[in-house]
């Protein structure tokens, strides 16, 4: 076998280690928040919060979303949200932000700037789970692309050096 194609082999095994740990950690964030019951109105107060520090320090949150692909399978992706507003009408919110890719099974790991950045405009509300009981639960969808929804931005990881492939 050549050597440039036993080192494709192995990038192409790692894409598919890093695609593993991405969805086993977003089911367990997704856990983990229905345990706390977690409460729409407190996701709004985060994300609140996160535009705040986004204005003034250029802060960036890491997330994770699933995207549902062309054979209805969804698989989780990663990226860094810049949280531009939050916008908040009567039961309606609705959060504008500029997401930066960083991670996709189609193309692996992507550096910032190597794909560009995408204005989105996200909505919290309450989701019913019959099966549990008639519980609710929190959930942020996108609203320009249907097909990447689930988004849960993590608080404890940010980073402020984003600003120029925001654009």
């Amino acid at each position: 076998m050549a050597s440039s194609q036993l080192i494709e082999q192995y990038r192409q095994w790692q894409t598919f280690q890093r695609q593993d740990q991405l969805s086993r950690e977003h089911f367990g964030v997704v856990q983990r928040l229905e345990d706390a019951r977690a409460t729409s109105k407190q996701v709004v107060e985060a994300y609140r919060s996160m535009a705040e520090k986004a204005s003034t320090e250029g802060a960036c949150y890491r997330t994770l979303f699933l995207r549902k692909r062309d054979d209805q399978h969804a698989l989780p992706c990663e990226g860094w949200l810049f949280v531009r507003r939050v916008l908040s009408e009567g039961n309606s919110t609705r959060v504008r932000v500029t997401l930066v890719e960083t991670f996709t099974l189609e193309d692996g790991t992507l550096a910032p700037g190597d794909k560009p950045a995408r204005k989105l405009t996200l909505e919290i509300f309450e989701q019913v789970q019959v099966d549990k009981g008639m519980r609710t639960s929190v959930r942020v969808d996108c609203l320009d692309a249907p097909e990447d929804y689930h988004f849960i931005t993590l608080l404890d990881a940010v980073r402020g050096d984003l600003r120029p492939y925001l654009k």
